[in-house]
C-alpha cells in the first residue's frame, strides 16, 4: 500500500503550488506517484462512481460509446436528437433518459448558422434548463486559432477546459476532432484511447461520431472498438428509396452488457420541416415483415423477395407463415 505519509506530503506540496491557471503543476506532481494494485479485501471496501443511467438502456455515465455512419446517412441529426434527449430527460426513438443531464456537444465541421438551424429543427418542446446543453462549432474560434487536435496533449487540454461539469461529451466528428496520425494505424489511436479513458476516471462518458469506410464498418483501425461499451452503425435499408427522404437503420454492432430487445436494429425516419424535425421509429423486424407481405402482394416469389430484400430464405419464409396466420396475405393454392 502507498505510505500516507507520503500520500500527506504530496497533497500538501501540491496545494501551496496550485493556482488556477497553474493546475498543470499540480497534475505532474500526481503523476509522480507510484501506481499501487490492491488487496482484494481493501479494494471490496473502495467506493467507486458508480454508473447511473444517461439514456435507458444503452447509455450510461461512464460509458464510451460510437456512432457512425457513411457521409449523407444523418449522423449529426441522430446525434443531435440524442444529446436534446439527455440534456432535457426527454426521450429519442425508443430510449428515454431518466433525469436531464449536462451535455457538451462539439461539433467540427458545421458553420455556424447551419449548427444553429439544426439545433433548432430538433430543439423538443420542452427545451433544456440554461447550462445544460453547451455547444462548440469551429465558428466560435478566435481569428488565426486551429482547431484543437485531440490526438495531441494541447487539443485534449482545450477540450478538457471546455468540458467544466458535463456529464456527456458528443465529439462530432473523430475525424475533425483527431487530426494528426493515421486512421487505418492502431498506434494513432493511442493518444485519443488515454484521453476518452481519463474522461471515463472522472465519471464522463463520451458519445463519438464517426464516419464508415467502405466496407461499411466505421473507418479506420478496428482498435477504436476494444474499449467501447456501445457502437452503433447507422446505414440506408436494403431498398432505400431517394424519394424516401432521411431514413436509415440503427444497428448495434457492439453492446457491451445488453442484450435482447435493448439492443434490437430500429428504422427510423427524419420527417416534419428545416424548423421542426419529427421522427418516426419501427423496430427493424416490424418494417421488414411489411417489406416482405408488400413484395408477396406484388406477386414475387419468396426466392424473388430474398435476392429483392437481400435476406435469407429461412427469413422471408418465416415472414410469410406469419403473414398468411394474420390474413396479410392469402394462403398458399389460393
Amino acid at each position: 500500500m502507498l505510505d500516507d505519509t507520503l500520500l500527506s506530503e504530496v497533497d500538501a506540496k501540491a496545494a501551496t503550488m496550485y493556482q488556477p491557471p497553474e493546475r498543470d503543476a499540480y497534475s505532474e506532481l500526481k503523476k509522480l506517484l507510484p501506481i499501487e494494485a490492491m488487496d482484494v479485501h481493501v479494494l471490496a471496501q473502495m467506493k467507486f462512481k458508480m454508473r447511473d443511467v444517461i439514456l435507458d438502456p444503452w447509455l450510461h455515465s461512464q460509458d464510451l460509446c460510437m456512432v457512425f455512419a457513411a457521409r449523407g446517412i444523418g449522423k449529426t441529426h441522430f446525434a443531435l436528437s440524442v444529446a436534446y434527449a439527455v440534456a432535457t430527460g426527454g426521450a429519442f426513438a425508443k430510449w428515454s433518459a431518466p433525469k436531464a443531464r449536462k451535455v457538451l456537444y462539439l461539433d467540427g465541421e458545421l458553420p455556424g448558422g447551419v449548427m444553429q438551424q439544426r439545433l433548432l429543427m430538433h430543439c423538443p418542446d420542452v427545451e433544456p434548463e440554461p447550462g445544460y446543453l453547451r455547444v462548440f462549432t469551429p465558428d466560435l474560434l478566435p481569428e488565426g486559432r486551429l482547431m484543437p487536435d485531440v490526438s495531441t496533449l494541447e487539443g485534449q487540454a482545450a477540450i478538457d477546459h471546455m468540458i467544466q461539469d458535463a456529464e456527456v461529451v458528443f465529439v462530432d466528428n473523430l475525424s475533425c476532432w483527431a487530426r494528426s496520425g493515421r486512421e487505418n494505424e492502431a498506434e494513432s489511436w493511442l493518444p485519443i484511447a488515454d484521453w476518452i479513458l481519463s474522461l471515463r476516471r472522472r465519471g464522463i462518458a463520451v458519445v463519438m461520431v464517426h464516419h464508415a469506410g467502405k466496407g461499411g464498418q466505421q473507418r479506420g483501425t478496428s482498435k477504436r472498438e476494444d474499449l467501447l461499451d456501445v457502437v452503433i452503425g447507422l446505414s440506408r435499408p436494403k431498398d432505400y428509396d431517394p424519394t424516401q427522404g432521411a431514413v436509415f437503420v440503427s444497428e448495434f454492432t457492439k453492446s457491451r452488457a445488453l442484450t435482447g430487445d435493448a439492443v434490437e436494429s430500429l428504422e427510423l425516419q427524419l420527417g416534419g420541416t428545416d424548423d421542426r424535425a419529427t421522427w418516426t421509429y419501427r423496430t427493424v423486424e416490424a418494417s421488414t415483415y411489411d417489406r416482405v407481405v408488400a413484395l408477396a402482394k406484388e406477386g414475387l416469389s419468396q426466392s424473388e423477395i430474398a435476392n429483392e430484400l437481400e435476406l435469407n430464405k429461412s427469413n422471408v419464409s418465416r415472414h410469410m407463415r406469419k403473414a398468411r396466420e394474420l390474413g396479410d396475405v392469402q394462403p398458399e393454392g389460393k
